[in-house]
């Protein structure tokens, strides 16, 4: 039974450091604290918003992360509801070769000087015709995981829609050289991939596309870096912790 969202008490985002992480880890802390119960919905976003003193894109940021954790999850016309008080990590394997980590890691790092910008700028200059594009490309990736695949073409794909829509042929010819390679899930072994958990990685892999995708359309350039940020470092944070296995 899913009862109303009650009241939380919580700090407000300082103006330092990454704001999407401070408001994870409180709301993390109250859940796995039994602060709110299992059970009882969260706070609407627009509450949320009003109580960290952030925006939407901060707080969706952050939820996406409550529910990587499986936490949380949320349906429309209902909200945000704690499913459980202990964490139960997606992850795409259940182990990989430290070689092929290190790889991953290396590439992400990469990635991440890159990538926001390219968001950035694809929010700022995308035309008509790059709007269609990032559209289907992000159906598809939809489409490919419904499939029960890894969608690994088809997160590429979206990637490189974005990086057409900066206009700026060096993003463009950067990622036309690293091909699928890019995408970390391209480099796992099928005996490495756990199925049941890879699902869940996969869906909150494209939840975060569709708020870049949000951004991108609406032409919120900060949102669209922030996202991509976001989206990328919790790939390398994941990736990460196989390094110590």
């Amino acid at each position: 039974m899913v009862t109303d969202p009650a009241p939380i008490n919580v700090r407000r985002a300082p103006q330092q450091g990454s704001l999407s992480v401070h408001v994870a880890d409180q709301l993390e802390s109250l859940i796995t604290k039994g602060k709110v119960a299992v059970g009882n919905k969260l706070p609407t976003e627009n509450s949320l918003c009003e109580s960290f003193g952030v925006s939407r894109t901060v707080i969706r940021e952050a939820i996406t992360h409550l529910k990587s954790l499986g936490l949380v999850e949320t349906r429309r016309g209902v909200g945000t509801t704690v499913l459980r008080a202990t964490t139960v990590e997606a992850k795409p394997a259940e182990r990989i070769n430290p070689t092929t980590v290190e790889d991953i890691l290396h590439l992400l790092e990469l990635r991440l000087t890159l990538e926001p910008t390219a968001a950035e700028l694809a929010a700022l200059r995308h035309d008509d015709e790059d709007r269609r594009e990032l559209v289907e490309r992000h159906e598809a990736f939809g489409k490919a995981h419904l499939e029960k695949t890894q969608a690994r073409s088809e997160d590429y794909h979206f990637h490189f829609a974005i990086a057409q829509a900066t206009k700026n042929p060096f993003f463009k010819s950067f990622y036309e050289q690293w091909s699928q390679s890019v995408i970390p899930r391209a480099k796992l072994l099928s005996i490495e991939i756990d199925t049941t958990s890879s699902k869940r990685y996969l869906e909150r892999v494209h939840e975060e596309h569709t708020y870049i995708l949000e951004a991108i359309l609406s032409r919120d350039a900060e949102a669209a870096r922030e996202t991509m940020f976001q989206h990328l470092n919790r790939a390398r944070n994941t990736y990460a912790k196989y390094r110590d296995q």
